[in-house]
C-alpha cells in the first residue's frame, strides 16, 4: 500500500536507540537474582510464595480424594481435539490427541493460578540463573520417578528438550530455537543454556516442557499412535476406546504428591472424557447425567436449554464463574496466503458485512459482548489515540506501520441492529471498489475476470447457524461467500495446512504475554510453518519489530505500552477480525462437588481443583 520497505537489520537498530531504556536492558529477568538457587521465577522478579510455602492459596490439602469426574473440557492444547482422538501423543502435530493427557507429565516448573507468570520448581528443587542470564542450572529432585517407578534424571531432562526441539509440535519446537545446550552435568544437574538472542522470558516457557524417559522412547518410539508415553504426572492412561472416551487414572504413589505446588489438588480417582462430534449430543448426555460438569459456549442453549428436571429440582447447577485476568482472541482469520484476501480494503469490507447487533440480540440472547482487541478484557487492549509513550514506540517504525495506526483505535462499527445495515454494507461495496472489484452479474470480479470467493470453514452446526445471516450479508453485495462445514479430523488437518478462506479461533494468552506466545500468532516466520497459529499469514517487519520489542520489555509498564500498540496496528491492518467474547464461565455441574472461591485468577483448571463431595452426591442420587 505504498509503504517504505526497511530490512529487519535497519528496524533494530533504529529502536536500539529509540527504546534503549524501556525495551532493551542490559541483563534478561534483570530483576531475578543470578548466581544463587531459587525456588521460583517470574518475569519481573516478583513471587508471591517464599521458599516455604506448603501449598498454593487456591489449593485445598483437606479435600478428600476419591471419584470420578466425567467432563466436558473447555480447553485443549497443540494437537488436542475434542471431537475425537486417534493419538495419545499431544506433543507431535500429526494427529488428534485427547485433552489433558499433558496432566501424565511433569515438568521442571509449574505455574501458580493465582500470579501472571511465576513458576515454582516441580522436578527442579532450585534453578540458578548464570550472570549472563543466558544458563540456567536446575538441581533436580532426588525422589522424581516415572510411573514404572525407574528414577527421573538429568539424562531424561536432556534427551526432552532435544527431542521436543527437533521433532515436537510447533508450539514447542519454535521457544527451542534459540536453545544452544541441554546437557546432564550429572544424575541430578541439568544446564539449559540459550544462544544470547533469547527474549528475555523464555524460560519462563520452557521450563514448563513435558519431560519423557529416555529409555522409554529410545525402546519404543515418540510417534507410537494409540500406545501412552510413560509419564511421570499425578496421572496415566486408563481405559479407552479410540475416538469415544477415555479415562485418566490417578496416580496412588505420584512421587509429587506433598510438594508445595501439587498439596491440595488432583483429587479425583479417575478423569473421563467422552467424545461427541456434536454439540447437542453432548448437552443431552449431560442432561442425562452421564457429564458432570461442562462449560456451556451456546449462547441459545445456555438461555433456554436449561429447563429440564434436574436443573428445576435443584441437582444440577447453572452458574457463571468470573472469567480469568488474562488477554483473549476470539476473532475470524482471513487467510492473506489467497490473493483475493490480500488486500486490507476486502478484509475491513468483509468485517463490515456482520452485524453483531443482530447476531447479539437475535442468536446471542444478549450472552456475548463485542470483542474489539487481539488482547481483550487485559490493560494491553488500545483506546483511543496513541499516547505520547505509544507514540515513542512508534514513530521510529512509521515507515513500517499502516497509517490508520497513528490515529484512534480501530472500532468494529455499530450497526442499525437490522441484520442488513444498508450503510454499513455500502462502505464495504465503496472498499471493494477501490481494491479493483466489480459487479458483473451480481458477483463481485477483477480485472483477470476471477470472482470474489470466500469459504467460512466450520466444524460444528452452531457456527452454521451463526454465520448463515453473516454470509447472506456478503452475498448481497456481490461475493461468493459460503459456508463448509467438515468432521474435526478434516477441520484440524486443512487448519493446520492453512488450508481455507477463514476461520475462526478462540484462544487466551498468558497474563504476561511472552514472544514466543506472540510469535506463534503474529510473526512473519510463523506465517509458513505448518500448525502455527498464525492462520492470517501475517507476515509484516513492523509487527516483528514490535513482537521483539515486546520480549525484550523491562517491566510491565513497558510491556504494557508496546503491546497496546502491536494491538493498534493489527487492528488496522484486519489480519483477525475480532467477533464477540464471554465475560464470564457459564458452567453446569450436577451439585456432587466442592470447590473453593473465590477461584484463581490465572487458571480454572476444575479437574484439578475441584473435588468429589460424597454427601452432595448422596443428595441427588449420585452417591
Amino acid at each position: 500500500m505504498g509503504r517504505a520497505r526497511m530490512h529487519r537489520r535497519d528496524v533494530l537498530a533504529l529502536g536500539a536507540a529509540a527504546f534503549a531504556t524501556p525495551f532493551l536492558p542490559d541483563r534478561l529477568l534483570a530483576d531475578v537474582p543470578s548466581e544463587v538457587p531459587l525456588h521460583g521465577l517470574s518475569a519481573f522478579g516478583d513471587l508471591k510464595y517464599g521458599p516455604e510455602f506448603t501449598h498454593f492459596d487456591y489449593a485445598n490439602p483437606d479435600a478428600p480424594k476419591g471419584g470420578v469426574f466425567n467432563f466436558s473440557p473447555p480447553t485443549w492444547y497443540f494437537n488436542q481435539s475434542v471431537l475425537t482422538f486417534n493419538t495419545l501423543n499431544c506433543y507431535v502435530l500429526r494427529g488428534d490427541a485427547p485433552p489433558r493427557m499433558e496432566m501424565c507429565f511433569d515438568a521442571l516448573m509449574t505455574a501458580a493460578l493465582d500470579e501472571p507468570d511465576a513458576q515454582y520448581g516441580l522436578i527442579a528443587e532450585t534453578v540458578t540463573v548464570s550472570a549472563d542470564r543466558n544458563t540456567y542450572t536446575f538441581r533436580l529432585r532426588p525422589e522424581a520417578r516415572f510411573h514404572d517407578g525407574s528414577p527421573l534424571t538429568a539424562s531424561d531432562v536432556a534427551f526432552s528438550y532435544q527431542l521436543l526441539k527437533e521433532k515436537g509440535h510447533p508450539e514447542l519446537t519454535v521457544p527451542l530455537v534459540n536453545m544452544k545446550e541441554a546437557v546432564a552435568e550429572d544424575d541430578r544437574t541439568f544446564r539449559l543454556t540459550f544462544d544470547g538472542t533469547q527474549p528475555p522470558r523464555l524460560i519462563l516457557t520452557v521450563s514448563g516442557f513435558p519431560i519423557f524417559s529416555k529409555a522409554d522412547i529410545e525402546a519404543s518410539g515418540f510417534e507410537r499412535g494409540m500406545a501412552p508415553l510413560l509419564g511421570s504426572g499425578p496421572y496415566r492412561v486408563g481405559r479407552f476406546v479410540a475416538g469415544q472416551w477415555i479415562e485418566y487414572e490417578r496416580v496412588e504413589d505420584y512421587w509429587a504428591r506433598e510438594l508445595p505446588v501439587n498439596r491440595g489438588l488432583n483429587h479425583f480417582d479417575r478423569l473421563r472424557i467422552e467424545f461427541y462430534a456434536d454439540r447437542q449430543a453432548a448437552f443431552e448426555a449431560f442432561k442425562k447425567g452421564e457429564i458432570a460438569y461442562r462449560q456451556e459456549f451456546t449462547s441459545r442453549v445456555w438461555a433456554t436449554g436449561y429447563d429440564f428436571p434436574a436443573v428445576t429440582q435443584g441437582r444440577v447447577v447453572q452458574r457463571e464463574f468470573p472469567s480469568e485476568k488474562r488477554p483473549s482472541m476470539q476473532a475470524w482469520a482471513l487467510n492473506q496466503r489467497r490473493s483475493q484476501l490480500a488486500d486490507a480494503r476486502v478484509r475491513e469490507a468483509i468485517g463490515l458485512c456482520f452485524d453483531f447487533e443482530w447476531t447479539r440480540r437475535n442468536l446471542f440472547y444478549g450472552a456475548y459482548e463485542r470483542s474489539q482487541s487481539c488482547f481483550e478484557r487485559s490493560d494491553y487492549r488500545a483506546e483511543g489515540k496513541p499516547t505520547p509513550e505509544e507514540l515513542a514506540v512508534m514513530e521510529p517504525l512509521r515507515a513500517l506501520l499502516p497509517e490508520a495506526a497513528f490515529g484512534e483505535a480501530v472500532i468494529q462499527p455499530v450497526s442499525n441492529g437490522s441484520g442488513r445495515d444498508r450503510a454499513l454494507l455500502g462502505r464495504a461495496s465503496k472498499l471493494l471498489a477501490e481494491a479493483g472489484w466489480k459487479r458483473n452479474d451480481g458477483l463481485l470480479t477483477n480485472a483477470a475476470g476471477e470472482r470474489l470467493a470466500l469459504e467460512i470453514l466450520v466444524q460444528d452446526e452452531t457456527f452454521v447457524r451463526v454465520d448463515t445471516p453473516f454470509v447472506e450479508n456478503m452475498r448481497a453485495i456481490g461475493i461468493d461467500a459460503s459456508i463448509r462445514r467438515v468432521d474435526a479430523t478434516q477441520y484440524e488437518a486443512r487448519q493446520r495446512s492453512f488450508d481455507f478462506d477463514m476461520v475462526s479461533l478462540a484462544m487466551s494468552f498468558a497474563a504476561t504475554p511472552t514472544r514466543d506466545s506472540l510469535f506463534n500468532i503474529f510473526h512473519s516466520r510463523s506465517a509458513t510453518q505448518e500448525g502455527s497459529r498464525n492462520l492470517p499469514g501475517t507476515a509484516d517487519p513492523g509487527i516483528d519489530a514490535l513482537i521483539d520489542l515486546a520480549g525484550q520489555a523491562k517491566d510491565r509498564t513497558s510491556l504494557t505500552i508496546v503491546l497496546r500498540v502491536l494491538d493498534r496496528v493489527l487492528r488496522a491492518r484486519r489480519d483477525w477480525l475480532p467477533n464477540w467474547f464471554a465475560p464470564t464461565h457459564r458452567a453446569a455441574f450436577w451439585d456432587m462437588f466442592g470447590y473453593r472461591e473465590p477461584k484463581p485468577d490465572y487458571g480454572f483448571p476444575v479437574e484439578a481443583l475441584w473435588w468429589f463431595d460424597a454427601g452432595k452426591a448422596a443428595k441427588i442420587g449420585k452417591g
